[in-house]
């Protein structure tokens, strides 16, 4: 943060009385521990990009950290992915209920979707930091990345057709990294071979997980020098605030919003129904997912950690002030699941689509029940193709919902994706494919007062035999409008054959290719907001 001289006044008088803070925060001290927090955060991300190998990381940008307390509460963020952030303090909350023997310097690993984790691909890397001698870390770091492959039934461990958790990949739960000082690289390599669907380049998973460590290192280090600045009295304390803070600014927030219900229905028929009822008198929400389907035979079902996350990203959303995304946004929010349901599955169901397509979905269910924003294009577009040799995924933007005073944005990624795409030089140079087209798929917002924006057109173009895989969503439910305005229209998947055939695909979809094969994807719009005032 930049220096400030009311903001140094602050901290020195907090520090010569640290023995005696305040119960009430220091609104400059406040703002300088919001900065110097987040800044922590994203330093940990700039070294995490800079040290990775793999384009999902290094160029997608496809990972996130964050900083908790003691308890394993979210304390701060970079502005990196809502899925991954919101979900990430039951992965560390979980490790401090499991593993006793925590020690300066180890490394955790996780993706467990039943233990905080989001879907296999994303590995979480857990760090304990000590101050001061204490036996117990005060503080914990993570980095969350997604792995180019992880194993499982199809290359890119996001395969459309997986019926179990085991067919999406190696699980990780509270796996030794790091253990007395020493990078377990033959263990690993150990698990990440083991088992029927093992990963396919287990050197690449090493190489970004050695730079998820490089960035935990960097939060551990960069929280030590703010002990030392402040003491750790102010710095627990100010952690204590910013989370009362960022309470106080969604009940600010939940005093504009009134009572609703919504549902939002998916391409396979199930259906996400969200109740909100607002408390005037406590200035508090509660958020009901009764009516919800139950978890499904494919892999749409989002874990609980998903489902919280979703809450967390929307009630930040509406908050108008500055604040981290943290815990703290979820202590007037009151939320009911039904067990075995959809946004609440039991192991061992499939889970690799609930955190890229049944999130965006719940996003969207929970903004109609508050009435605020119509329909993005509710899905990530999921593309994967790869071999033996070869992995890649990316996610693919679409149009953004409009709302009561906006118009949706044109292609871009909406709500719990926050990632770039590969840069055409990268991925020609990296893969055997070419980006025959990149366009704005144009009139697939939906119209009204405010037209949502426009989805995407992409193809590529395969230079030597590959299989190529779709995971999505809205492309038989289209996206809807709100207030009046209409729907986006939905989306298509299809492979130009070299021959001229043109072979339609369903949302979801595994197909072999052939050098010369064109996988087209047109993604869809965002709804529109209100009715149009045009003839």
């Amino acid at each position: 943060a930049p220096r400030d001289s009311k903001a140094e006044t602050a901290v020195a008088r907090s520090v010569n009385t640290a023995q005696t803070v305040a119960e009430r925060a220091d609104p400059v001290l406040l703002e300088l521990f919001n900065n110097q927090l987040m800044s922590c955060a994203d330093e940990m991300g700039v070294v995490l990009q800079n040290t990775s190998h793999s384009v999902n990381i290094k160029e997608r940008l496809d990972f996130s950290c964050a900083i908790f307390d003691r308890k394993g509460r979210l304390i701060a963020n970079a502005p990196h992915i809502p899925v991954h952030l919101g979900s990430m303090s039951e992965s560390v909350q979980s490790l401090m209920r499991e593993v006793s023997d925590i020690e300066d310097g180890d490394v955790f690993l996780i993706n467990n979707p039943y233990l905080g984790g989001t879907h296999l691909p994303d590995v979480t890397a857990i760090s304990p930091v000590f101050i001061e001698g204490r036996l117990q870390p005060v503080f914990f770091v993570a980095s969350r990345g997604h792995h180019a492959d992880i194993g499982g039934i199809t290359p890119g461990s996001m395969p459309p057709n997986s019926i179990t958790i085991e067919e999406e990949g190696i699980i990780f739960s509270h796996f030794p990294l790091v253990k007395n000082n020493r990078f377990q690289e033959k263990e690993l390599l150990h698990a990440l071979s083991a088992g029927k669907f093992p990963a396919r380049n287990p050197q690449q998973n090493v190489a970004d997980l050695t730079a998820q460590i490089a960035a935990n290192v960097c939060g551990k280090h960069a929280l030590t020098k703010l002990v030392k600045r402040h003491g750790l009295t102010v710095v627990e304390k100010y952690m204590q605030f910013v989370r009362e803070n960022a309470s106080s600014a969604v009940r600010r927030a939940i005093d504009r919003l009134s009572d609703g219900s919504f549902k939002v229905w998916m391409d396979d028929g199930a259906v996400i129904a969200v109740d909100v009822k607002v408390n005037r008198e406590e200035r508090s929400a509660t958020i009901d997912f009764t009516g919800t389907s139950s978890q499904r035979s494919n892999n749409m079902n989002a874990p609980l950690a998903i489902t919280k996350a979703a809450v967390l990203y929307v009630f930040r959303t509406i908050v108008q002030d500055n604040i981290p995304l943290n815990d703290g946004c979820l202590e007037p929010i009151r939320y009911s699941v039904p067990e075995g349901s959809l946004l609440n599955p039991q192991y061992p169901a499939a889970v690799v689509a609930g955190n890229v397509e049944t999130s965006q979905a719940l996003v969207d269910a929970l903004y109609g029940a508050l009435g605020v924003l119509a329909a993005s294009q509710g899905t990530m577009n999921n593309f994967t193709f790869g071999d033996s040799e070869y992995q890649y995924y990316e996610t693919i933007c679409g149009g953004a919902g409009a709302g009561p005073a906006f118009a949706g944005t044109d292609a871009v990624h909406t709500h719990m994706t926050n990632s770039r795409l590969t840069d055409p030089e990268i991925l020609e140079l990296r893969y055997p494919v070419f980006l025959r087209s990149f366009a704005i798929r144009r009139g697939s917002g939906g119209t009204g007062k405010f037209r949502g924006g426009d989805g995407v057109i992409r193809e590529i173009e395969f230079r030597k035999p590959m299989t190529a895989s779709i995971l999505s969503q809205r492309r038989s439910v289209q996206p809807f409008g709100l207030a009046g305005g209409s729907p986006a229209r939905t989306g298509r998947n299809y492979v130009r054959r070299k021959n001229g055939d043109i072979e339609e695909l369903p949302a979801t979809a595994t197909v072999e290719v052939d050098a010369g094969d064109i996988f087209v994807i047109e993604t869809p719009g965002g709804g529109g907001w209100g009715a149009s005032t045009g003839s």
